[in-house]
């Protein structure tokens, strides 16, 4: 009997940490829809496995694989996977051209997170002190790269319908070259329900290797938590997160009650018993995982427009938009202070989880995209005439300067 099963490689930037962000989150949501639609699964990175990286399935392969080396070439050729994801553009740069010359018929898929180059034109406006505008993130080699990347590949998993929306009206890609699939999150049963009393503090939780929120912390403490703090004397600003840096451990301050307290070991629990989130997100792109792990656990949260993009419209926010500083100041003292406004606020968030990030509104869909492609990729690829031409270059130049480095390295090694 001839094996149907459909074999799906995962080439990781890094092993997923979903406790340490939610880019490791997202990584993990893929490879259980992948479970559930019963593929085989691979997946491999050129990193080490950390002490934070996640237990996989015992049924999920994983193969350790090389930077600019053929032994990629033979791993792949081998195993003839059906579909190959990319985490990330850089990988597809890396890894696309091989892929290219040893699966043809392989369904290739980026995986972004979030729009890199949207995120970096941003911070640049941001250190300039300028308002954001497209021409800046046009002027960035990375958009080049990033939107090459997406034109070469067969499928481009967006989880902002905002950078959904500007690929298309400013860089006129295909809208079926993407597709829409959000972090997954519901109303979290895992915790106790705790009441408006019975909770306190502000807090902050994210990801330091993550600039955007270094950046918001070095806000908070220098600009946001000064005035706030005498509005709400009761409360301490409680700011959680992995991979801190010494300036930002420094950042503690009793006096202030300003702490900086490093990895959380339950995030969930520390959200749950918390009465309001504090992100004044200044950069960034995608959807903010810490704002949707906010509304899983009932709590409402402060942010800016940067923040809220691709989750929901100010008005219907669950707690306050604002990027005015002091609309801001003003905003979380009377949120934090009153329950009546905190309790719409928390039954707001959960409506919004239900709405849209509910994993069961886009499984189904997606498995029915994959589908789709499989078994008409030669047709969807006829009319993507401009990926199809970026993909015939880059094979050849990206090829060319890997076996270079490729040759060196082995010659390096024979001395």
């Amino acid at each position: 009997m001839i094996n149907t099963t459909k074999k799906v490689l995962i080439i990781g930037q890094v092993w997923p940490e979903p406790t340490s962000s939610a880019a490791g989150t997202r990584m993990m949501q893929l490879i259980e829809l992948f479970r559930d639609f019963s593929y085989t699964i691979t997946f491999a990175s050129t990193a080490t496995s950390g002490e934070h990286s996640a237990a996989l399935p015992a049924e999920i392969l994983t193969e350790s694989i090389t930077l600019n080396s053929d032994s990629f070439d033979d791993f792949i050729s081998k195993n003839h996977f059906d579909i190959v994801i990319y985490d990330r553009f850089m990988i597809e740069e890396q890894f696309g051209w091989r892929v290219g010359r040893q699966l043809p018929n392989a369904v290739r898929i980026l995986n972004t997170e979030d729009l890199h180059s949207l995120r970096s034109a941003r911070e640049i406006c941001r250190k300039r002190n300028v308002p954001f505008s497209i021409q800046q993130m046009k002027r960035e080699d990375i958009t080049k790269r990033e939107v090459a990347s997406i034109l070469r590949c067969d499928m481009t998993l967006m989880v902002s319908s905002f950078e959904i929306e500007l690929l298309v009206g400013t860089f006129t890609i295909d809208r079926n070259l993407l597709f829409y699939l959000p972090l997954f999150f519901a109303k979290n049963s895992g915790t106790p329900e705790i009441g408006f009393s019975k909770r306190k503090d502000f807090i902050f939780i994210g990801n330091f290797y993550h600039r955007p929120n270094k950046d918001a912390v070095r806000f908070l403490k220098t600009s946001i938590w000064p005035q706030l703090k005498d509005s709400v004397p009761e409360a301490s600003m409680q700011i959680y997160g992995a991979y801190p840096d010494s300036e930002v451990l420094q950042m503690t301050n009793k006096r202030d009650r300003f702490f900086v307290n490093g990895r959380a070991d339950d995030a969930n629990l520390l959200v749950a018993q918390s009465r309001v989130v504090l992100a004044p997100l200044r950069f960034g792109a995608g959807i903010k995982g810490k704002l949707l792990e906010a509304m899983a656990n009932g709590t409402p949260s402060v942010t800016t427009e940067i923040g809220a993009e691709g989750i929901s419209e100010a008005d219907l926010w669950p707690g306050i938009v604002a990027d005015d500083q002091e609309q801001f100041i003003s905003g979380a003292a009377t949120l934090y202070a009153d329950e009546a406004k905190w309790q719409a606020a928390h039954e707001t968030g959960f409506d919004i989880l239900q709405r849209t990030f509910s994993r069961e509104h886009y499984a189904e869909s997606f498995r029915g995209r994959l589908a789709d492609l499989i078994d008409n990729l030669d047709e969807h690829r006829s009319l993507n005439f401009f990926g199809e031409m970026l993909h015939f270059h880059t094979l050849r130049s990206t090829e060319y300067l890997s076996r270079w480095i490729e040759e060196k390295q082995k010659k390096s090694r024979h001395f």
